[in-house]
């Protein structure tokens, strides 16, 4: 982490998980549990149906809610789509946009998640814009490639001015769900080529501004050690960012000193 230049933010993903009436029983355990002293942004990306009950729940707190998802268009005949207004309306502050999973089950493609990019910052909101490789393609050596492809891609046209608000999320898929996690070294290593790739399209001052996160298996056991590495600004957390109790022991991690 390098809070003098950006914003370290811990973001929790809950997928498809928990009621309305768990995201109020989460909130009221995490407010007994929070730090009072914070040096990184809180972040709850919730189902979509569990918005309005999350805005409500977190309202006291220094949590910002967000979505998983976000459709490109406006409004129109898209049955089942949430537009980056609808979401901006209700209260949501951040986006998450390109989750391999929406990739792999939902045919989402980096032109998708180009226009979802566009769309959200039209809005007002913040993208967490998700990059990441599969075990097959790291061991044929293409991680690289194929990251600076969807880090490209993911930011075309997209203005200068606008890119303090975009946050990228480095997502090894083969440590999503399987419990392995990406070495320290590995994961910064990946971080900062994003970092490099950022500062070949935008500059030096752009590229050291903008926040990076990891986000393949983070868990209290193993956050201190992947945030102490310089170009990891936060977590993007799955399956315990579901606990309030682990959620805050990633948070106490990202506040250290």
């Amino acid at each position: 982490m390098n809070r003098r230049y950006r914003k370290t933010i811990i973001a929790g993903n809950w997928k498809m998980n928990k009621t309305a009436s768990e995201t109020k029983k989460f909130a009221e355990e995490l407010k007994t549990l929070l730090p009072k002293a914070k040096w990184c942004d809180v972040v709850v990306c919730v189902p979509a149906v569990n918005i309005p009950a999350a805005i409500k729940a977190f309202k006291d707190m220094r949590v910002s809610v967000g979505a998983e998802n976000v459709f490109y268009e406006k409004s129109g005949a898209y049955t089942g789509e949430v537009s980056a207004d609808m979401l901006k309306d209700l209260g949501v502050k951040y986006v998450i946009i390109g989750h391999s999973e929406r990739r792999q089950y939902f045919g989402e493609t980096d032109v998708t998640v180009n226009k979802k990019v566009h769309a959200a910052l039209e809005a007002g909101l913040h993208p967490i814009i998700c990059v990441g490789e599969s075990l097959e393609q790291r061991e044929l050596g293409i991680t690289m490639e194929l990251i600076a492809l969807q880090v490209k891609s993911a930011l075309a046209g997209v203005p200068a001015e606008k890119l303090r608000r975009c946050v990228i999320a480095y997502e090894p898929i083969w440590a999503i769900g399987t419990g392995k996690t990406a070495t320290a070294e590995q994961a910064a290593e990946v971080c900062t080529f994003i970092r490099t790739t950022v500062r070949h399209l935008y500059g030096a001052r752009i590229a050291r501004s903008i926040t990076i996160q990891y986000g393949g298996s983070m868990k209290p056991s193993n956050a201190a050690e992947l945030l102490a590495q310089p170009d990891i600004d936060g977590g993007l957390i799955g399956g315990a960012a579901l606990k309030p109790t682990e959620f805050v022991d990633i948070i106490n991690a990202a506040n250290q000193e």
